[in-house]
């Protein structure tokens, strides 16, 4: 099991209502927290991003994977599968050939890092000028802070 990863989900905070953020941000075991830092990792993104269209073979995810391990991508998998987002099928044939899919819960979780993108392409002209004026007041001495 993965550092800092409890077997059975904890209770953070109360995410319907009235809530403070740091509660589930900074409290040890918080499983809120351990699911958001696993699906936000960019890696995993990628991940569920192409097993959205279709089932993929390993070597096909890290072909079109730019920069990621031959490791990190069977970490990754292998979190992704434990937290039923991606489903591993071995087929018994030689040499043996293992499929990777997106499971129905992966699957909703690709309609909500796909509204993340849409949000960003909208957006992207914004927070590059914000950046830009960002940069410009620290290079005029002025503290962005």
């Amino acid at each position: 099991m993965e550092e800092g990863t409890s077997k059975s989900p904890t209770h953070c905070a109360d995410t319907d209502g009235d809530y403070d953020i740091l509660q589930w941000d900074t409290r040890e075991g918080c499983e809120v927290r351990q699911i958001l830092d696993r699906v936000a990792d960019k890696w995993s993104l990628l991940v569920i991003a192409l097993l959205e269209r279709r089932t993929l073979r390993f070597t096909e995810l890290r072909n079109r994977i730019e920069g990621i391990s031959q490791r990190m991508l069977t970490v990754t998998l292998r979190q992704l599968e434990r937290d039923g987002l991606v489903r591993r099928t071995v087929h018994p044939v030689v040499p043996p050939r293992v499929d990777y899919e997106l499971t129905p819960l992966g699957a909703t979780l690709h309609a909500t890092i796909q509204a993340l993108v849409t949000w960003t392409e909208e957006h992207q002209h914004e927070i590059a000028l914000a950046r830009t004026a960002y940069d410009r007041r620290l290079d005029h001495g002025t503290e962005a802070s």
